[in-house]
């Protein structure tokens, strides 16, 4: 199909930020956006870049009744010379349709994908902001839109895409932060939808981070939600633990998000020769290793923070220093080798980094 463009004239277009220091992340967005819809008589048709505005839905679209609602996180990267780089984009591509698969929505072609993508932020380039850190944040969407009442998959759905400049997810930046463990809340149960990037995962979240951060903590540390004793991820991001030797991430058994920021840092440790394991890790073992000092770093990974240094953590009423309480040593080598990767600025010997213009 033909992706067809509709531009927005000159004196509508936003002023761009005159200041990238305070982009913050998902505040700003850009003149355009990508829509195309889907009908079950026709499948995916119309595929547009037009001017960003509002949706009209209707009171009934079925995507604010019953839930469906996917999406994924991306970014694209002014590198070296003023080169665009997108970061693994097939792999966030078929995340998506595997979400899509499990919540009864429709699968969207990869080739097309990718080129709406690109096209998309080609248009868009003056807003991929300049500075170190930075990126243009990609937020691919697909909702129900069928307007009806009554449990079951729509038959109608609409998938944009919708750009943003932004600086660091979180306020530290690259610091360690605080999370916090909760025994008395799951995000995940094996058998439901823990290993998409669905909106309902997200709104079940809220309530324990709502309580993390009015005890002054970033985020919160999810345990499995059968015996609520192994650590299965961080709210908007994959967990590790650097014991001994050993580093250590939960499996993908269904009800963590299978992310690409962690695939590739499982993939770098190994090729250091760093010992990985992707298996189960309980809180007692992550309290007596650090009781016996053997716990040394800890670290979350994901889009949007890349990877994220974990200072502290409170579990069971206490405070629990994790190393010295400051980012290690692993943690920033990975966090460096990725964004170099990400931006162009050195070999990347895995294929990861897709160059989309010079």
């Amino acid at each position: 199909m033909e992706i067809k463009t509709i531009q927005a004239p000159t004196e509508k277009r936003k002023a761009k930020p005159a200041d990238e220091s305070t982009l913050g992340f998902g505040k700003i967005f850009t003149d355009h956006f990508f829509t195309m819809p889907w009908h079950s008589d026709r499948g995916w048709h119309d595929p547009l870049i037009e001017p960003y505005r509002p949706l009209q839905l209707d009171p009934t679209a079925m995507c604010l009744h019953y839930g469906q609602e996917i999406f994924e996180g991306m970014k694209a990267y002014r590198g070296k010379g003023g080169a665009l780089f997108l970061f693994r984009p097939l792999e966030n591509i078929r995340r998506m349709n595997v979400s899509a698969e499990r919540l009864c929505m429709p699968r969207i072609d990869e080739g097309l994908f990718l080129e709406a993508l690109k096209k998309l932020i080609l248009l868009e380039k003056e807003w991929i902001p300049r500075g170190g850190g930075t990126s243009l944040y990609i937020r691919p969407t697909m909702i129900a839109t069928e307007p009806a009442l009554g449990v079951h998959p729509a038959n109608e759905y609409l998938f944009f895409i919708i750009l943003g400049p932004v600086g660091t997810y979180y306020p530290e930046g690259f610091s360690p932060t605080k999370i916090y463990v909760t025994e008395d809340y799951v995000r995940a149960v094996p058998g439901g939808t823990g290993y998409c990037k669905a909106g309902g995962n997200y709104a079940a979240s809220l309530y324990a981070g709502e309580l993390a951060k009015g005890m002054g903590y970033t985020q919160v540390l999810w345990l499995d939600a059968i015996e609520r004793k192994y650590v299965e991820e961080v709210g908007t991001s994959n967990m590790f633990f650097v014991i001994g030797d050993e580093l250590i991430t939960a499996p993908l058994t269904g009800t963590i998000l299978p992310g690409v920021t962690r695939d590739s840092v499982i993939r770098l440790a190994k090729s250091w020769g760093v010992t990985v394991s992707e298996r189960r890790l309980s809180m007692d073992e992550v309290m007596a290793a650090i009781g016996g000092g053997a716990l040394r770093e800890a670290f979350a990974s994901g889009t949007a923070a890349i990877v994220s240094p974990v200072g502290q953590i409170y579990y069971r009423g206490k405070e629990h220093l994790i190393g010295s309480g400051k980012t290690g040593p692993l943690t920033e080598r990975l966090y460096n080798e990725i964004l170099q990767i990400q931006y162009g600025m050195k070999d990347d010997p895995f294929g990861w980094s897709m160059k989309i213009a010079d």
